[in-house]
This record gives structure tokens, sequence and C-alpha cells, in this order.
């Protein structure tokens, strides 16, 4: 049995930790707020034994084997530190920090205490998601040409949400464009060689964020995200054979099969359907003896393209990417 730590009480903390709950072998043991009295509140509506009023006392209790953390971005970096420091595990949310040499940091710190991180990005886990790559190697799309994205939410935002302050590390650019950035990582096996890149701010925050990335191979991609605009999460990976197409990658339909289509050139549609949960095979994943350098890479591989992305729009020049 896995016992985790949580610290955090928002909305997406409330949802995994459903997840952690319903997943055999994982447990929460503990839950960390900055009050006691709204770890307190958390604790009483999820059956979680322990309410801690701060994240380092929780970090330093004997009944929790993992972290799970769910803080505003910039917290991630420090609070992850501290995690190897106390010798546990990592699960972490997305963007798991703010620049790329963090995430490395990172990477190097749990490699040397041998302990295990993953960020808590879903729909690498799906079942689905292994259709995606087995489709991509195994040439049933052709070559690959071109790949492009599409994620947003109109303004889903409540009070004091931390998206809305850049010194939190919020705006569109590191809350979805981390997927829309992290798809072309997915679908390419590797990092763009270039990427021009620009946003729409409101209120020194990114509200849209637009981008085009340069492979080797001949192989662009060009995706968008934002608040401005009435919900999207679908991507196209346009092959010389077929495309493959989903409406819903970074989280199912609530109430529709998870689905996907492949369009022959011929105007054949082939339609797929899937089962399964992405939090809960994500959470078997962590808490399993296999090996996590596949994710791991690609969250690096992400935050580097998003750092790249940062750097297009401030400088309005085509930035290279180096490996």
């Amino acid at each position: 049995m896995v016992r985790f730590g949580v610290l955090g009480t928002g909305r997406i903390t409330r949802r995994l930790i459903a997840d952690l709950q319903s997943t055999d072998k994982a447990q929460v043991t503990a839950i960390a707020s900055r009050s006691k009295s709204r770890a307190q509140w958390c604790a009483d509506q999820y059956g979680i034994v322990n309410p801690v009023g701060s994240y380092d006392e929780l970090l330093r209790r004997d009944d929790v084997d993992a972290i799970y953390i769910a803080l505003p971005p910039s917290l991630h970096y420090p609070y992850s530190i501290a995690t190897a420091e106390h010798s546990k595990d990592l699960l972490c949310e997305k963007p798991l920090t703010i620049k790329a040499k963090e995430t490395i940091e990172i990477n190097r710190l749990f490699g040397e205490r041998q302990k295990r991180w993953l960020d808590a990005t879903g729909w690498l886990h799906h079942p689905r998601t292994s259709a995606f790559h087995r489709w991509v190697t195994d040439g049933t799309l052709g070559e690959i040409g071109h790949l492009s994205a599409a994620l947003s939410f109109y303004q889903p935002f409540q009070s004091n949400d931390h998206r809305l302050d850049p010194s939190l590390g919020g705006g569109c650019l590191l809350d979805l464009g981390w997927y829309v950035c992290g798809f072309t990582r997915f679908f390419t096996g590797k990092l763009p060689i270039a990427i021009s890149a620009d946003v729409l701010l409101k209120n020194d925050v990114s509200q849209r964020f637009n981008a085009m990335l340069w492979f080797d191979n001949d192989v662009t991609a060009t995706v968008s995200c934002g608040y401005d605009t009435a919900t999207r999460k679908w991507f196209e990976v346009a092959g010389s054979a077929a495309s493959l197409i989903c409406d819903d990658f970074t989280r199912p339909w609530h109430d529709r099969p998870t689905r996907c289509w492949i369009h022959e050139s011929s105007g054949k549609v082939h339609s797929h359907t899937f089962e399964g949960n992405q939090e809960r095979k994500m959470i078997q994943t962590f808490i399993g003896n296999e090996s996590l350098e596949t994710f791991q890479q690609q969250a690096i591989d992400t935050q580097k393209i998003l750092d790249a992305a940062s750097e297009s729009i401030a400088s309005g020049k085509v930035v290279s990417i180096l490996s």
C-alpha cells in the first residue's frame, strides 16, 4: 500500500483524491492546506484521517510514502525538491515547473535519491493513447507530415484562481500550453528544431497562445490554446496515408464514449472507442514497478518547448531549440 500525502485542497485536488482512494494499493493518509480549518474541511469530505495545517509538517510525516502536489505552478519546484529531500516519491500536477532547468534538477535529485517522480498528465496513460502510439509507429498513417491541436475553455476561473496571477505561474501558456506542446512531443518522439509563438495578453496574463513548430524530416505542427473561446480539446495527426483525429484528447467527454477516428485518403472513416480511467491508470503506473523514464523525458522536453515558446514571444522571433 502506497500512502499519499496531498499538498493543496483546490478543485483539481479533490478530483484526484477520489481516484487515489479508488485505486488498489493507494490510499490518502493526510492532506495539507495553509490553514488547518481548510484542510479539515477537505479531509471531512473525503474521509481523510489526518488534516494538516502546514505543507512542511505533512512532508515530515512518517505515515506518508508519496506526495501529490496540486499547488500553483510557482510552488511546484520548491515542494518537489523538499519531497525528494524527505525521501518520498512525487506525483505533481502540470506544469511540473516554471522552467526546464528546474525540471531537469528535479529529475537529477530524484534519480540520486532513487525515488520516483511523475507529472500528473492523465491523457498519456489512457489505453487510447497506447493505440495512438501504435498507429503512428506501425505505418497506419503513413509518413507523418503535420500535426495540429487546439485546447480552450471559456473563462474557466473561480475566485482567486492562480491562473489569473502571473507571479504564480498563471496564464494559458503554462496551463493549456503544456498539453498542446506536449502533444507534439508525444507524436514525434522528439523536440522541434524551432518554434515561433505569440500570445494575447490581458492584465499581463496570457489568454491565448498560438505557435508554429518545425521538426526535422519536414514535419510541422500548429498549436493553439486559450481562455477566450469555447471548449475545444481536439487534435489531428496528418499522415501520407491517413489522418488520426480526436476531439477530447486531454480528458474524455464524461457523457460519451472515449473515441477517435482514422480518416483514410479515400474518404473511408474508421471509428474507435476505448474503455478505461486515465487517472487511475496513471496512479497504477506511478505506484507500480515499471520504469517512468519515458514519461519523465516527455515532461522534460515539454518544458523545453514551453521555454522556447516564451523566448519566442518575448523576442518576436523564431527560436531554435537545442536538445
